[in-house]
């Protein structure tokens, strides 16, 4: 996880761009403990920020904002694409020599020889980013296909805004912090505020699977999200082409895209983990993971005190059965109770899914063994 922040036609000094973006970018310091950066152009007003959660390429070749190696393009990323590897023997073919061994320098280099909307198209992953064309002067927005990556923008006082969280955006001057009522209506009836709203008016969140792209000359209102995927066309593309094996055929198949799908999200050159509640989900990630590695996967479980709601020890079950190596916390009134006080910083707006808070605990649990945690969420 890392946290980007940026913003366009902002006409002060260079240096007063780069205090305000580096300001901005250190609100996300809990997104990336590990590095950060900066990188402006006073003449268009034009600033991007970053912070860094180290996880492939440690080095200082994965650092950011980066820059293409033509100069054309900057990029501030979060996220990873699963297929870099791919994409990078690719492009190596093509006779590109790359600095490093990032994720995020492979997709900077096929953007700058297919294109953003081309680049992405091809990359199998989960990311937010915001890239900078040199040469036209365009700022692109991008996030993934089902919008697992967060990404805000909007326009205030003339200015364009965007980030990975609100409150990088609610430290910029122009920021006007009006609440959007047809958002609130819209969380008193969902529990949370769906895209595109936020609970800010003119602050929007990017739709899935969705770009944008802005200009100096762009105003409020002018750009539109467009799609460069599209669920509904993904399940009409399947029913046009059903599978036709067997049942036996179908099982097997399903295991081979799944262990593929786990196997891609292991590649980290940081210790690796996975949430583990005992359910169907999360026991396959798990299964796979360990079918897959060569040491017990790492695995961690919140529990409850309350008989009725304690999963503890279904995942407990789960993990001697495949041998992993686990830690499980009981969660105590007073644990909760001390949570609460800050849930307001780790959502930025309302949200109130129950599992808010077990869902920090556990984190929060797993972060102290281990840097990446896959889990069972959106199976």
């Amino acid at each position: 996880m890392c946290g980007i922040v940026g913003f366009l036609n902002d006409s002060r000094n260079r240096d007063v761009l780069d205090q305000t973006v580096r300001h901005m970018s250190e609100s996300l310091h809990h997104r990336g403990p590990d590095a950060d950066g900066t990188w402006c152009d006073a003449d268009v007003g034009v600033a991007l920020g970053h912070r860094r959660l180290s996880v492939i390429d440690l080095s200082s070749a994965g650092h950011q904002p980066m820059q293409s190696a033509c100069g054309r393009y900057t990029i501030v990323y979060n996220g990873e694409v699963y297929n870099h590897k791919e994409l990078r023997q690719e492009l190596q073919s093509c006779g590109h020599q790359f600095r490093g061994s990032s994720d995020t320098e492979c997709l900077l280099e096929a953007i700058a020889r297919w294109d953003v909307t081309r680049a992405v198209e091809r990359s199998n992953g989960m990311f937010a980013f915001g890239v900078w064309d040199a040469e036209q002067r365009k700022l692109t927005l991008v996030r993934d296909r089902l919008g697992i990556k967060p990404l805000y923008y909007g326009w205030m006082g003339g200015v364009f805004l965007f980030a990975s969280e609100l409150k990088s955006i609610r430290l910029h001057p122009a920021f006007r912090g009006e609440i959007d009522r047809s958002a609130l209506s819209c969380f008193l009836r969902h529990n949370y505020v769906p895209a595109p709203r936020s609970i800010y008016t003119g602050i929007h969140k990017l739709p899935p699977g969705c770009l944008l792209t802005v200009s100096k000359e762009t105003k409020p209102g002018q750009a539109a999200a467009q799609p460069y995927w599209s669920p509904a066309a993904a399940a009409e593309r399947g029913r046009r082409q059903p599978f036709r094996g067997t049942v036996e055929k179908a099982v097997d198949e399903l295991e081979m895209l799944l262990r593929h799908a786990v196997e891609s999200r292991m590649v980290a050159d940081v210790p690796l983990g996975a949430f583990l509640s005992g359910g169907i989900d999360s026991s396959i990630v798990v299964a796979l993971m360990q079918a897959a590695g060569t040491q017990p996967v790492r695995t961690f479980s919140i529990g409850f005190e309350v008989h009725e709601y304690n999963e503890a020890p279904y995942a407990a079950a789960v993990a001697r059965h495949l041998g992993t190596n686990h830690t499980e916390q009981i969660v105590t009134p007073a644990d909760a109770r001390e949570v609460i006080p800050r849930l307001p910083t780790l959502f930025d707006e309302p949200f109130a899914d129950s599992s808010q808070i077990p869902t920090f605990l556990v984190s929060d649990l797993a972060r102290r063994n281990v840097t990446v945690s896959l889990s069972g969420d959106g199976g």
